[in-house]
Formats: C-alpha cells, sequence, structure tokens
C-alpha cells in the first residue's frame, strides 16, 4: 500500500501539505473557492494522476511492442454534469501521440491507456475505509 499524508500547514484558509514518500506537495483550492491557489485543488491532483499513469502505461506498452512513439502528451479537464439525471463528474481526457504509428496501432494505444491502473480505479468503485484518531 502507498502511503500519503496530507495536512493542513497553516500558511492559508485550505492550504495542504502533501508527502508522498520522499517528495512534498503543496495542495489548495483556487481563489475562486476561498483558497489561495498556492498548489493543484483536489481534482486537478486525480487528473495529474491519470494524465501520468496514461502516459507513463503507453509509454511502457510502446517499448515492450517496439512502437515508433516518440512522444505522449495527455490534456485533462473536470465538469459537473447531469448524466440521467444524476450529478456526475466527468473528466475529458484528450491524449496526443507523436511517431510514425499506424491507425491500427493508435486505436491499440487508445485501448492501452483505457487500462492503467489509474484509469480502471476511477471508473470502477472504490471502497473508502476511514477513521478517526485523536
Amino acid at each position: 500500500m502507498s502511503g500519503v499524508v496530507v495536512a493542513e500547514n497553516g500558511q492559508g484558509r485550505y492550504q495542504q501539505a502533501v508527502t508522498v514518500g520522499q517528495h512534498h506537495l503543496i495542495a489548495d483550492e483556487p481563489v475562486s473557492m476561498g483558497g489561495g491557489d498556492a498548489g493543484p485543488a483536489p481534482f486537478d491532483l486525480i487528473m495529474a494522476g491519470l494524465g501520468a499513469c496514461t502516459s507513463m502505461t503507453l509509454r511502457m506498452y510502446a517499448e515492450r511492442k517496439g512502437l515508433a512513439l516518440t512522444h505522449v502528451s495527455v490534456a485533462l479537464s473536470h465538469e459537473k454534469i447531469t448524466l440521467d439525471g444524476v450529478a456526475r463528474d466527468r473528466i475529458e481526457r484528450t491524449i496526443t501521440l507523436a511517431g510514425d504509428l499506424t491507425p491500427e496501432q493508435r486505436q491499440r494505444l487508445l485501448e492501452i491507456a483505457n487500462k492503467c491502473p489509474v484509469h480502471r480505479a476511477l471508473t470502477q468503485s472504490f471502497v473508502i475505509e476511514s477513521t478517526v484518531t485523536i
């Protein structure tokens, strides 16, 4: 299990210190939500994880299959939508693949992108167990 610790850092109304192993990040809400915009908002971090996982998964697959993939870029955006009368979160993911790839290879890479671990986790139901400590 990977370990992440998030705690208020006292530097802003919503600003959080995020520790992921040896890495330190700041999370915050944008000014429009009452934050100081000192770091990515929570949904931005989710999208960053999805984008990174997508790109890494495609790179690993291309290397294993010897594909002429020279560069991967993943652009993501988030919005709230109503689907069949139910409020939902929607992430739009646009994957740009550079290299001398056939249409069939590009289609296969899209299929592989949809199999990245973060994509799979986000499209399934999570089990989140929470406890409160003193």
